[in-house]
């Protein structure tokens, strides 16, 4: 029995990019998962963002990676993966993320929580 990936349409994409944006604090898109990062910027943003939250929604965008670029950059106006949202709003990517960090910017742009 062979793995088939499942697939996604445009539409469908499309759907959940807006609901995931909609219904959660804080989303990251990325490539592959939580447990298992499968590119190295993808890795770094969640560490960057792990580091305030545990409850950090996570999409892997590897399923239709061009139906989620584009649908991501209607919200972001970026295709680049991965990309965070806070509350609805698009924040970066991980460089983004590394630099709010560096200023000591990126616990508050979080909404960090109590310490865990």
């Amino acid at each position: 029995m062979a793995f088939e990936p499942e697939e996604l349409s445009p539409e469908e994409v499309t759907d959940q990019v807006d609901t995931v944006i909609e219904d959660n604090e804080v989303v990251l898109f990325m490539k592959g998962n939580e447990l298992m990062p499968q590119c190295g910027y993808s890795k770094k943003a969640l560490g960057l963002l792990k580091q305030y939250r545990e409850d950090i929604e996570t999409v892997d965008v590897l399923k239709a990676t061009d139906a989620y670029r584009e649908a991501l950059e209607r919200h972001s106006g970026r295709e680049t993966i991965p990309q965070t949202f806070v509350d609805g709003e698009f924040i970066g990517g991980s460089d983004i993320l590394e630099q709010l960090d560096e200023r000591g910017e990126l616990a508050e742009k979080v909404g960090q929580e109590s310490p865990f």
